[in-house]
């Protein structure tokens, strides 16, 4: 049995871990650990009995697969997730161009017609009750004109 004073980050080395886990490793374990005159601590270990205890291979290759196959199946889920979400902000977005083209409409719509009641309540209300219809400024009739003006000039 040949036992070894090691820091914990030659440990995490030698076993292929980090320092941290090489830490936890030798509280789990329960190792004898020593500080040294820097203030360091090492640790008295006989690497074939830690060898031995590491998890096989084979156990952890099954559970990988079966990790990589739950991820999968999440990611699958959120992906489907994702797209319903996506679908449903475009939706929201062509409801909000909707309703801000009415907006607008209706902005336009109010500044008419408050620019048409101000023109009307600036006239004298006997004008307003007096108001004669106006033909419509597009119009291409042409005004009728008196033969006896017309046989003087």
């Amino acid at each position: 049995m040949a036992t070894e004073m090691l820091s914990y980050r030659q440990l995490g080395q030698r076993l292929g871990c980090s320092r941290d886990a090489a830490r936890e490793l030798v509280k789990r374990l329960r190792l004898p650990r020593h500080k040294t005159n820097d203030g360091k601590a090492v640790v008295s270990v006989d690497l074939s009995e830690i060898n031995h205890n590491l998890t096989p291979t084979h156990v952890t290759a099954s559970l990988n697969k079966c990790i990589e196959s739950k991820l999968e199946a999440t990611a699958a889920s959120h992906q489907a997730e994702l797209e319903r979400e996506r679908e449903r902000a475009e939706r929201l977005m062509a409801e909000l161009l909707r309703a801000k083209a009415d907006a607008l409409v209706s902005r336009a719509t109010v500044t008419r017609l408050e620019s048409e009641l101000a023109a009307l309540r600036s006239r004298p209300w006997w004008h307003r009750l007096t108001r004669r219809k106006r033909q419509p400024s597009g119009s291409f009739d042409v005004p009728q004109m008196d033969t006896k003006v017309q046989a003087l000039a």
